[in-house]
């Protein structure tokens, strides 16, 4: 079973993630871009996907660039350590750290 199947919105939250930090990408954009009109009309708010995200989980202005500057730490600690570190398995640990599963279960 997919981690998405019961809770699609953890897809939104790790696409917030990945844009914070500068790694969401192209194709991943489009789609998302493309998505928001139906996100307006679900979530009962207006502008893009990021800030539909944003409202919907009601969080602060300043999240954006905390994600960014918790990325860039852990980057620089892993790269002087030797090691890799993917963007993509850093979204998915941020938001299963920081939002529990019982605040994304009441997202449509």
């Amino acid at each position: 079973m997919s981690r998405y199947t019961k809770r699609p919105f953890l897809r939104l939250l790790e696409a917030y993630v990945l844009s914070s930090i500068g790694h969401l990408n192209d194709d991943q954009e489009y789609a998302l871009n493309e998505m928001t009109p139906k996100l307006a009309e679900t979530f009962g708010v207006m502008g893009s996907w990021f800030d539909i995200v944003a409202a919907q989980m009601e969080f602060p202005p300043s999240l954006p660039q905390r994600i960014k500057e918790i990325w860039d730490t852990g980057l620089t600690r892993a790269n002087e350590l030797g090691f890799a570190v993917d963007p993509l398995e850093f979204a998915r640990q941020f938001v299963d750290i920081n939002f529990p599963d019982e605040h994304l279960s009441n997202a449509p």
